[in-house]
Parts: structure tokens; C-alpha cells; sequence
């Protein structure tokens, strides 16, 4: 029986791109990562034996020549880095995982950055459709397909013919196979590529496989890394631009804004910045007063809204893309990246699971985030400390999350 990845191509763009960097720039750097699920009675530890049978089988897996000549075919894919590729495989030393008393399982990677960044979404993708074959067997794929239609009936619309939604649910999705029904669906739906509403999709597998555009730049490790890698801990988001800017030279010039809060992007993103980079991406907050900012940002630093991007990430589904179109529109250029919504609508609830770095060369990092809840550190001392050197405000009291229980059917 094959294994749910079957190839090291389905992951997303930005794990590549992170990782041309990483072997650029920081080779010898070494990484933790935690998993997390934030589903409230979610019982994962029953299916632990096949969620590592099936890491097993990805640790087996190597590029093939024809997935490798896709990558260097990528415009900012450099020869070395494909080569490098060509010797890589996933190490089952450096992932462990551990059953909990209360159900929940415990995933640690940990080991050198740039022979472990391939981990993160393979191995959340193994555990969502796991859990679901377990607990969905024999899912009436009938209502998703209902609830694609409806969506794709939302914006195929001529005065939404500027909506720009690419696909970014590989790492929740229900299957692998569902996945790949959407796309196919989205494409002959919407058409794909340039001037078409759906752009792509952050799979490379699929992208490769469906005649798509890969799309991503960076992921919050990345940022979080440079907490311990920069020469000075108030300058690492300074640092981590300055070194993606020396890597792609003005290409995948979108920068990730929330690992410190929006106030300290801001301080930090200058009017350098702002010419030098295409637009930024929200992943947590409010969307619509962040992309205020982001078009006064621009405007008072001497660049035309309308020739920068703003890119949403967080948590979106269709009727909240639309509004947000409505809101920007003609502003500034809008993008959209729908993940857990596309790849994971089937009727049960989805996994609110993450796959973070909590620490890098011996030092724990964090992600202070604008969403409450999302932030995910197990030093809560260093959290502190990160807030001062950034001048951020205490958290609000934490209450806890709203979810409902997902169902255990067997």
C-alpha cells in the first residue's frame, strides 16, 4: 500500500525557498520544532503506530529526476540547491513522536535546519488524513463537492473578475486525493495563471502535476530563526529582509508581517523596504484594519498603493475574501491564500493543527502574534523578554479557545 506522500514535491513552495536560503545562508544552524493541536477533543494518540509508519515511508522517499528538473525549470531555483536536492532525503532520527495520557500526541523534530525544514507539512498532512481515514471512513465525499460548487458559484461573478484566491491547504487537508480534486476543480471552474481568479496553489506537486503556478515566499520560522541567527535580537526582522533581499535579489518579494505584531513590522519595514519588496502578507489580526495601515504605510513612504500587494492568509473563507476584495479593490492589489476552508470542508470539523520551531542554536524563539491563542512558545520567560525588546504590550487575560469536540466515529 503506498504511502499518503508520495513524493517530497507535495509540500509547499515556501519550505523550498526557506530552504535555498537556509543552505545559502545559515547551513550549520540547528532547529526544534513542536507540534500542537489546538482541537479541543481531538484524540490523536490511538493512531500513533500508523502516523509513524507513515513518517517512516516519507523518510524513504527521494527526488526523481523529473521532479528535480521542475525545480530547477523555477526562475528563482538556483543549479547548487538542486543538486543539493538530488542527494536529500527526510531522516527518521531527527522526528520523534510520543503518545500523552490525555490522548494528544507529542511530534519534536529536531536536528540541523536545513536537513529538517522539509518535515513540517508532509508530517501535519500524515496526521490530518490519518486521523480522518480513522475516525471519516468511508466520508459521502458529496457534501464537500456541494460546498466547492457554492464557493466557486460565490466569486465566478463579473464584478468579482478581480479576485485573486490561490490554494494553500496542503498541511490540513482531509486527503491527498481531495486535495487534488479541488484544484482540478477550481482550475476548469475559474482557469488558472494569469488574469484568471484562481492563481495557484502553495503545492508543488500539484502545481507541477496540473499545470499551476507554485506560490510562497516565507513562513514565520524563517523570521523566528533570525531571533538567534541576527547579530542583535531587536534587529532580527531587519536582518531576516536584508538576507532574504541577498538571496532572491527582488524576487518572492512578499514579506510575512505578524511575527512581531504589526506595530514593530511597520517600525522595521522602511521605505527601503517598502521599494524593495512587492507587498506583505496578514496571517493574524484584523484583516481590515491591517490592510488600512498597510495602504497609509505605503502612502507615507513614498509608494504608489496601487503597484503593491497585500496578501491574506488567516483562517479565510470565501464570503471574508469577497469583503475584503470589496473593502481594497482598486486601492491596492489584493491576493488571497484559502487553506483548511478548500482542502478540509467536508461536513467534520477540521484539525487545527501546527508544526512550530520553538528554538534555534540553543535559543527558544517565538512568534508574537496579533491573534490571541497563536502564539506558541515553551519559554515563557524569553516571551517576555521578546516583548520588551520590541516595546509590545502584556497579552490580554487568556480564555480559552471555542471549539467543538470532534466527533470519534469508529
Amino acid at each position: 500500500m503506498p504511502g499518503i506522500i508520495q513524493s517530497l514535491l507535495d509540500t509547499d513552495l515556501y519550505k523550498f525557498t526557506m530552504m535555498q536560503a537556509v543552505l545559502h545562508q545559515f547551513p550549520g544552524a540547528q532547529v526544534q520544532y513542536k507540534f500542537k493541536c489546538r482541537t479541543q477533543g481531538a484524540q490523536l494518540a490511538p493512531y500513533i503506530d500508523e502516523i509513524r509508519e507513515e513518517i517512516r515511508r516519507l523518510c524513504s522517499l527521494r527526488f526523481t529526476d523529473d521532479e528535480l528538473d521542475y525545480m530547477r525549470g523555477l526562475r528563482f531555483v538556483k543549479s547548487d540547491f538542486v543538486d543539493f536536492l538530488g542527494l536529500f532525503r527526510l531522516n527518521e532520527k531527527y522526528i520523534t513522536l510520543t503518545a500523552q495520557d490525555n490522548g494528544e500526541i507529542d511530534i519534536r523534530v529536531n536536528g540541523p535546519w536545513l536537513h529538517t525544514i522539509m518535515f513540517e507539512i508532509p508530517v501535519l498532512a500524515i496526521v490530518s488524513e490519518v486521523f480522518y481515514r480513522n475516525t471519516q471512513p468511508g466520508l459521502d465525499l458529496a457534501e464537500g463537492r456541494r460546498r466547492l460548487d457554492a464557493k466557486l458559484s460565490l466569486i465566478d461573478k463579473p464584478e468579482l473578475a478581480g479576485i485573486r484566491i490561490a490554494d494553500y491547504g496542503t498541511r490540513r487537508r482531509f486527503s491527498r486525493d481531495w486535495q487534488r480534486e479541488v484544484l482540478a476543480a477550481m482550475k476548469a471552474c475559474l482557469g488558472a495563471g494569469e488574469g484568471s481568479r484562481f492563481t495557484g496553489t502553495s503545492n508543488v506537486l500539484f502545481a507541477k502535476e496540473l499545470g499551476l503556478r507554485p506560490m510562497g515566499t516565507m513562513a514565520h520560522e524563517y523570521l523566528q530563526a533570525s531571533q538567534a541567527l541576527g547579530p542583535r535580537l531587536r534587529d532580527s526582522q531587519v536582518f531576516a529582509f536584508e538576507k532574504w533581499a541577498q538571496e532572491y535579489r527582488g524576487d518572492l518579494g512578499i514579506a510575512l508581517s505578524d511575527v512581531y505584531g504589526m506595530n514593530a513590522f511597520l517600525r522595521d519595514f522602511d521605505m527601503y523596504f517598502c521599494k524593495l519588496f512587492d507587498g506583505a502578507r496578514h496571517d493574524s489580526g484584523d484583516p481590515f484594519s491591517w490592510g488600512e495601515r498597510m495602504i497609509a504605510h505605503y502612502a507615507l513612504n513614498r509608494c504608489d498603493p496601487r503597484t503593491k500587494i497585500i496578501l491574506f492568509s488567516d483562517g479565510l473563507d470565501f464570503p471574508r475574501c469577497i469583503e475584503l476584495f470589496q473593502r481594497f479593490h482598486g486601492r491596492i492589489q489584493v491576493a488571497f491564500g484559502v487553506g483548511t476552508n478548500l482542502t478540509n470542508d467536508l461536513g467534520p470539523e477540521a484539525l487545527q493543527i501546527v508544526l512550530k520551531m520553538i528554538e534555534c542554536n540553543g535559543q527558544p524563539v517565538a512568534k508574537i502574534s496579533d491573534t490571541p491563542g497563536k502564539t506558541m512558545v515553551e519559554d515563557e520567560g524569553y516571551l517576555t523578554y521578546l516583548r520588551q525588546v520590541f516595546d509590545l504590550p502584556a497579552p490580554p487575560p487568556a480564555t480559552a479557545p471555542i471549539n467543538r469536540p470532534v466527533p470519534l466515529i469508529r
